[in-house]
C-alpha cells in the first residue's frame, strides 16, 4: 500500500499542511499517555517507515532522529493522575489535541489524520482504522510518541530499577506484576487500572 495515499488525495483537494497524530501508552499500568503530531514536507522520504510497533527499537530510534530533524513535530503528554480522572480514551484525545495545538502555533495546519480517534477540532479530522500502517504522517507521529514515552520509562528505570520499567515500559507483564506485588505502588501508577486497583485495595485493607 502507498503510505502517501491519503495525503496525496488531500493535496489534490487543496489541503497543504496535514497533521498526522498517534499516541503511545494506552495499555500500561504506569506512566503517562504520550501523543505525537507531525507535518511532513511533501518530498519527505524514509524507507521502511510504518507503525512504530512493527519496528525494532534500534530502527525506531534512528527514524525518530530523522523525523525530528526533517519535519514539524510536537508531543502532548497526559499524566497517570489525569488518566484516572478522565479515562484513557479522553486522555488520549487530550494528548493528541495538545500536540496538534503546539504545531498549529508554528504553522497554519488545515487537516488532521488520526489513528482511529475522533477529535473535536475547528479543522477537518479523518480517523483511519490502523492509520499508523496506512498513512506515512500518522506512522511518523507514532514513532515520535513511542520513542518519547520509552525514553521517559528509561529515565524512570534509573530511579526505580526494582520495577524493571526499561523492560516492560509500564505494561502489565508477568515480571512487572511480580515487582508491583513485591514493592507496592509508587506515584505514577494508574489507580483505575485493574491490577493496580487490586493492590491499592489490598494496601487499604491492611
Amino acid at each position: 500500500m502507498d503510505l502517501w495515499h491519503y495525503e496525496k488525495e488531500l493535496f489534490k483537494e487543496g489541503y497543504h499542511n496535514i497533521i498526522g497524530t498517534d499516541e503511545a501508552g494506552r495499555g500500561p499500568l504506569y506512566g503517562p499517555v504520550v501523543a505525537g503530531a507531525v507535518i511532513l514536507p511533501k518530498d519527505f522520504k524514509l524507507e521502511g517507515l510504518t507503525d512504530s510497533k512493527k519496528l525494532s527499537e534500534k530502527k525506531r530510534n534512528l527514524f525518530y532522529d530523522y523525523i525530528t530533524k526533517n519535519t514539524i513535530w510536537a508531543v502532548g503528554i497526559v499524566s497517570a493522575k489525569e488518566i484516572d480522572e478522565i479515562n484513557i480514551y479522553e486522555a488520549s484525545k487530550k494528548a493528541m489535541t495538545i500536540a496538534i495545538n503546539k504545531i498549529r502555533k508554528k504553522i497554519n495546519a488545515d487537516y488532521v489524520l488520526t489513528d482511529a480517534m475522533k477529535l473535536d477540532l475547528d479543522i477537518p479530522v479523518k480517523p483511519l482504522i490502523k492509520g499508523d500502517a496506512k498513512s506515512i504522517t500518522i506512522a511518523a507521529a507514532s514513532v515520535i510518541a513511542k520513542v518519547t514515552r520509552d525514553k521517559m520509562m528509561y529515565e524512570l528505570d534509573e530511579k526505580y530499577p526494582e520495577y524493571g520499567f526499561k523492560n516492560h515500559k509500564g505494561y502489565p507483564t508477568k515480571k512487572h506484576l511480580e515487582a508491583l506485588n513485591k514493592y507496592g505502588l509508587i506515584e505514577g501508577y494508574r489507580l483505575t487500572y485493574g491490577p493496580v486497583k487490586k493492590i491499592k485495595e489490598a494496601e487499604y485493607a491492611k
